[in-house]
């Protein structure tokens, strides 16, 4: 008996181990959960309830920002577990504004679809900043703080957010990172009076990243995450090896300036297109797998970004699918991670597939051989 002693001691330790490993592998194999744009500029698209069901079933987007509140789309994703984000368009901005206005809004597109349809979010417009449309930016905090009273008086604010989503235009420089502010003007006038309202309220800063506009010949690599030789931010001797960082960081730094750094950020959107005109750099269905693939083990992974280290970030790819409608380059339509058959465009590691099940099987009829191997041998 003195012996067997250690002998169990040593086998258990060796399970428990071989158990964390295993468990581990079978977490990894069954997919990264990321968000999704669902847009819908295009005749040729999948009815939504067999959207929402394949999303569900087939994949691990758990999460879909709307740009609009489609009552079809919205009835279809009930039951799914998805969380919904949807917005209220630009031009209803300066209506919203007005109380009963903003909770006849609630009533009509949020009320209805709750608590089947896991509604979190509304947006309210689109980067509003960027219009140049004085009569938006102006009502754009107003309507906001109103939204937001309406889903409180019906007592939805604490499941239901309000924020509204940027590009980076909002910046007016963006390099080194670390010296990154807002524009004049909007910055204390629009954005100081929303992030307040957005720590207020417990609602993220929402900013559309796209490192595709802000590439070149020489920066694709390090817009894609491939290995580059990066950039060196002097002021605080970071050293940024992707475009992402370097644009999430920025704009963390933008906020930290008003003094709102404690503001939660979120990806509402960043995607790369496969196609485009010929001579276009990078546009074409490998690099767009790159991207969008390295994006997701990226923030998903907990590294974070050299300012904001040991996180992760919600995060919305563009697109769903491609919009055959939209107008514009020919990269404009060609967001798309899924054709109107629901394939893929190309490689992306967002699939729930028969190979996830076949491992998981296999992982976990390793971990009951392992277990009765080590019960067997401890009384040997």
């Amino acid at each position: 008996m003195e012996q067997k002693i250690p002998v169990v001691a040593s086998i258990l330790n060796t399970t428990i181990l071989v158990v964390v490993i295993a468990s581990a592998i079978i977490q990894g194999v069954q997919g990264i959960e990321i968000g999704v744009n669902y847009g819908t500029v295009a005749n040729n698209l999948p009815p939504p309830a067999k959207v929402a069901k394949f999303l569900s079933k087939s994949t691990t987007i758990n999460r879909v920002r709307l740009f609009d509140a489609n009552p079809e789309i919205l009835h279809a994703f009930g039951d799914t577990g998805i969380e919904v984000t949807i917005t209220v368009p630009n031009d209803q901005i300066p209506h919203i504004t007005n109380v009963t206005y903003a909770q006849q809004w609630v009533k009509t597109n949020v009320q209805p679809f709750i608590p089947k349809t896991k509604l979190i979010r509304i947006l309210v417009g689109n980067e509003v900043l960027s219009t140049a449309n004085k009569l938006l930016i102006s009502n754009l905090v107003p309507a906001m703080q109103t939204l937001h009273i309406a889903l409180v008086s019906a007592s939805l604010d604490h499941s239901i957010k309000v924020s509204t989503p940027h590009s980076l235009g909002i910046l007016s420089n963006s390099s080194p990172p670390s010296s990154a502010k807002f524009r004049q003007g909007y910055d204390t006038h629009v954005l100081k009076p929303m992030l307040n309202f957005l720590r207020d309220s417990n609602a993220p800063f929402m900013v559309n990243p796209y490192p595709f506009f802000g590439c070149s010949s020489t920066t694709i690599d390090y817009a894609v995450f491939r290995t580059n030789s990066g950039v060196f931010d002097d002021n605080t001797k970071l050293q940024y090896t992707n475009m992402l960082d370097a644009q999430l960081d920025a704009v963390y730094s933008a906020i930290k300036v008003l003094g709102f750094e404690d503001v939660e950020i979120v990806i509402a959107e960043t995607g790369w297109p496969s196609v485009g005109d010929p001579a276009q750099l990078g546009v074409d269905p490998k690099t767009a797998s790159e991207y969008n693939g390295n994006l997701i083990r990226h923030v998903t992974s907990g590294v974070g970004t050299p300012l904001m280290p040991n996180r992760t970030f919600d995060t919305y790819i563009f697109a769903l699918f491609d919009e055959n409608l939209k107008p514009g380059p020919i990269y404009e339509r060609n967001f798309g991670l899924f054709w109107p058959n629901m394939t893929l465009v190309y490689d992306i590691p967002i699939m729930r597939n028969n190979v996830a099940g076949v491992a998981n099987s296999h992982c976990k009829a390793f971990l009951s051989i392992i277990v009765v191997l080590s019960l067997i041998c401890a009384w040997l």
